[in-house]
């Protein structure tokens, strides 16, 4: 992201305040309990296993841990994961 951009970026959030999530193309991470996990803002799914989940992002990936997971729900830009997640992580 050039300087200019993020200059606007950050004066988007900071002014009018939106939420740096979308304006910064964050990913949103929602988990209940450690049995319930949802990705929103995600660009596609890497692996996929019952004790290995990965998910592209702009700027790296998220992985999660954990045993028996499934995947519930997958769309364009929202992932719902279940099962017993023992860790999410985020790589650059």
């Amino acid at each position: 992201m050039g300087p200019v951009r993020k200059r606007i970026n950050q004066w988007l959030t900071g002014q009018l305040k939106l939420p740096a999530d979308i304006v910064f193309d964050y990913p949103r991470i929602t988990m209940v309990g450690d049995i319930h996990l949802y990705i929103e803002n995600h660009n596609g799914l890497i692996t996929f296993e019952s004790n290995l989940i990965e998910v592209k992002q702009h700027n790296g990936l998220i992985r999660v841990h954990g045993e028996d997971m499934v995947i519930k729900n997958l769309l364009k830009k929202e992932i719902v994961i279940e099962g017993k997640i023992n860790s999410v992580e985020h790589k650059r």
